[in-house]
């Protein structure tokens, strides 16, 4: 599960086709091309784009569902979105505040009273805090050991999240900084599901998919949405686990397909009701010109103002947003877990579609050669980027995104996969590493090792 941030190839007779549903508004030509390009060159397996306005849909498809077959993906085939579930918790919220069953500054100790939930001083964590991430609490919990490190919050229970957060310090008192928390959100989900004395997914169904005849969506993998899942592929193209979720399912646990995703974002674009406009409403400032409301990224590019969110999971990739003037909406899914952020602003705004680079040659380095790189670096003082070293090689994590994979393409260099990024360690005079510098969409952003 990520968030956007500054930061096994498909069969060659798939690479160019598409499968279109409903009649209007057309895909942007140059980003038909770039998926495309993408299904041919193996980066995603496949990939769903939902282009929509006010009253009509264009779903395109691209690549191939099922490793092998020549089974093109279209409107009704399922996929784990990620993050995007937490713009749902987030309207939950929105829509508890409207109903008048919770308010945004209530302290979620309120909704939990068998909870402990830490606090600094005499500030405690409100249903705001959380779902701006200005919570105070880390990115994930410390405790997350789990028994199948390819679907890790199997296992993550209600009373580990109690027992957690009844040890946990604050390192940081809330509203004092950003900091994107799955832990937050899904401590939200927990919080509101308890309110209202039913689980996330029932929650859920009563109050937003089952309103909007979302059919095919559910925080649980059902029979019925399996049979339509997409395989999903780590960045690697390997195939990957799906994930399942107990506690912290109001961060990432929903699965849906294009047409209800669909039906989902056009819930903001056509008439919203009043949780639906307070779920968008900018609450915090990110810096940048970025903003955000209640789970939703408020952005803009080339004076065009619009809202976002994205997702990933192990095997998947999301983005979904609309611009604010109601004109135009986008879904995309991939069964892949590689950003496709770029297909999703490019098909809101013309134009920005960024080059196509080709992703460096890895080469091998010796695994006792990584520990020196580990670390944490500040690209900016509410930015930090976390090196660690796991069983295959460098993990990077980012305020505003979870971990991933780096590999070597020389001395000191590193490149992602799920973006198109690169890590350039440096050195200080002694032959230590001091530094690091991202280079991202023609940027060299450099950051000094912190303790």
């Amino acid at each position: 599960m990520t968030s956007r941030v500054a930061l096994l190839p498909v069969m060659m007779s798939l690479a160019f086709a598409s499968a279109t549903v409903f009649a209007a508004p057309v895909l942007d030509p140059a980003v038909r091309e770039r998926a495309e390009a993408l299904v041919r060159a193996g980066e995603h397996a496949s990939v769903v784009i939902a282009v929509f306005d006010g009253k009509e849909s264009t779903i395109s498809g691209f690549g191939s569902v099922a490793d092998g077959k020549a089974q093109l993906p279209d409107a009704a085939t399922v996929y784990e979105i990620g993050s995007v579930t937490k713009t749902m918790t987030g309207l939950l919220l929105a829509d508890a505040v409207v109903s008048g069953k919770a308010r945004l500054a209530q302290p979620v100790a309120e909704l939990l009273p068998d909870f402990s939930i830490p606090a600094s001083g005499e500030r405690r964590i409100t249903l705001l805090d959380l779902a701006t991430h200005y919570s105070g609490l880390p990115r994930l919990p410390a405790d997350v050991t789990p028994a199948d490190i390819n679907n890790p919050y199997a296992d993550y229970s209600t009373d580990k999240l109690r027992s957690y957060l009844a040890g946990h310090q604050l390192a940081r008192k809330p509203g004092d900084g950003f900091e994107y928390s799955n832990l937050a959100y899904g401590l939200l989900g927990t919080a509101l599901s308890s309110q209202a004395g039913i689980s996330y997914d029932a929650l859920l169904h009563q109050r937003i998919t089952g309103p909007l005849g979302m059919v095919s969506t559910s925080a649980l993998s059902t029979p019925a949405l399996r049979a339509r899942l997409a395989q999903g592929h780590g960045p690697d193209g390997k195939p990957a686990r799906n994930w399942d979720f107990q506690a912290i399912a109001g961060a990432g646990a929903v699965l849906s397909d294009a047409r209800d995703m669909a039906a989902y974002v056009r819930s903001y674009m056509v008439q919203p009701d009043a949780a639906h406009a307070l779920a968008v409403k900018k609450q915090a400032e990110l810096g940048a010109g970025k903003g955000i409301g209640l789970a939703w990224i408020v952005d803009q590019v080339k004076g065009q103002p619009f809202v976002w969110h994205n997702g990933q999971t192990g095997g998947y990739a999301s983005f979904i947003g609309y611009t604010l003037d109601g004109k135009k909406g986008v879904v995309v899914l991939s069964s892949t877990s590689r950003s496709v952020d770029a297909l999703g602003v490019a098909s809101l705004i013309p134009g920005t579609l960024p080059p196509l680079q080709t992703a460096p040659k890895e080469v091998q380095i010796a695994m006792t050669e990584l520990a020196q790189y580990e670390g944490r670096y500040a690209l900016a003082p509410q930015f930090i980027l976390s090196v660690r070293q796991g069983p295959d090689g460098l993990l990077v994590g980012a305020t505003g995104q979870g971990e991933a994979p780096v590999f070597a393409s020389g001395k000191d260099r590193f490149f992602y996969k799920v973006v198109k990024a690169e890590l350039e360690f440096k050195r200080g005079s002694d032959g230590a590493i001091d530094g690091v510098v991202l280079h991202q969409s023609g940027q060299a952003i450099p950051g000094k090792r912190v303790p």
